[in-house]
């Protein structure tokens, strides 16, 4: 069988993967979560929009402890996509403070998770300094 899925449904590994947010047709507000209405505005009617792959790091905390078999430490942080906050962890970086800061150019990445019985392989995403960083 094989193939690949998108660990979330708001992840599209077209070429390139990129993600997608539901947007308030009312306020624009976008979310990457099920909503039955907008929090902004209360409107109910969303449509589909394109993330920019490419971000700022605007906050982010060194973790350290974590559930078991999580690997420690990582980076957890929040992205600033052309206006879009995405939370996702900061990968391919040394997860100390002299290696990631406020500010930093990110790009989106994915990565193989796991596979199932079937080789299904689920991919999830990050960001991760982009060469200009």
């Amino acid at each position: 069988m094989g193939g690949k899925v998108p660990l979330v449904d708001y992840l599209v590994l077209d070429d390139p993967p990129h993600l997608v947010a539901r947007q308030c047709t009312s306020c624009g507000a976008r979310y990457f979560d099920r909503r039955n209405a907008c929090a902004g505005c209360g409107n109910v009617s969303f449509e589909p929009v394109d993330v920019p792959t490419e971000g700022e790091l605007t906050s982010f905390t060194i973790v350290a402890f974590a559930a078991p078999g999580v690997p420690v430490p990582f980076v957890a942080g929040v992205i600033d996509c052309g206006g879009t906050s995405v939370r996702a962890n900061v990968v391919n970086v040394e997860p100390d403070p002299e290696h990631v800061r406020l500010g930093m150019k990110l790009k989106l990445a994915t990565f193989p998770i796991g596979s199932d019985s079937h080789d299904v392989e689920a991919i999830g995403f990050g960001y991760e300094p982009t060469e200009n960083s």
